[in-house]
């Protein structure tokens, strides 16, 4: 069955819910108008266990990896992750502004979150994503485009294109011509 987005526009219907307090309202007459792919692993490299959603619920353990004494303080979230299995979680309800791109611009716009929703895939730069990643992420996106039909091609980037040399996801081994094909 299709993901559909509720009447408000807030969630996608049946996904996992666990809501990240790394959230604030949108500027006033900022619309979504992007949509940003992002790649991530915790630690880095592994895939599994409940250390995204501790990240984006401010409940990381620093002491249980060294890198996470790195990020632990980091105030971030996401509006959708994808595991490596292909279920969707959702943090931050769509009209929210999520904090996922940090300091970013789209075409000379600056602070792309607050036009943006951002969607992590679980995995990292080299190693090739999950067809059944590929195939949510692809379902995700044409229910986000009912809501907002500007979210075509060319408004879907990775960000490493919105914060070029400071972001490098989701990298050399996501496959975006695979990935286009999947929304024609």
């Amino acid at each position: 069955m299709p993901l559909t987005l509720d009447k408000d526009k807030q969630w996608l219907e049946g996904v996992r819910c666990l809501r990240s307090p790394n959230c604030d309202a949108r500027p006033v007459g900022c619309e979504i108008e992007l949509l940003i792919v992002h790649g991530i692993s915790l630690p880095p490299g592994r895939y599994g266990g409940p250390y995204i959603d501790q990240l984006f619920t401010n409940t990381l353990d620093p002491a249980e990896h060294p890198y996470f004494a790195e990020i632990a303080a980091l105030r971030v979230s996401s509006h959708l992750l994808i595991d490596r299995a292909g279920r969707p979680s959702q943090y931050v309800p769509f009209p929210l502004r999520a904090w996922h791109a940090g300091e970013s611009a789209f075409r000379g716009r600056q602070a792309c979150n607050d036009f943006s929703i951002g969607i992590e895939l679980e995995g990292c730069d080299a190693r090739p994503y999950a067809p059944v990643q590929y195939a949510m992420l692809a379902e995700s996106i044409k229910a986000l485009q009912k809501g907002w039909p500007v979210l075509k091609k060319d408004r879907i980037v990775a960000h490493s294109e919105v914060a070029p040399g400071r972001k490098t996801d989701p990298g050399p081994a996501f496959d975006w011509a695979y990935f286009f094909s999947l929304i024609d």
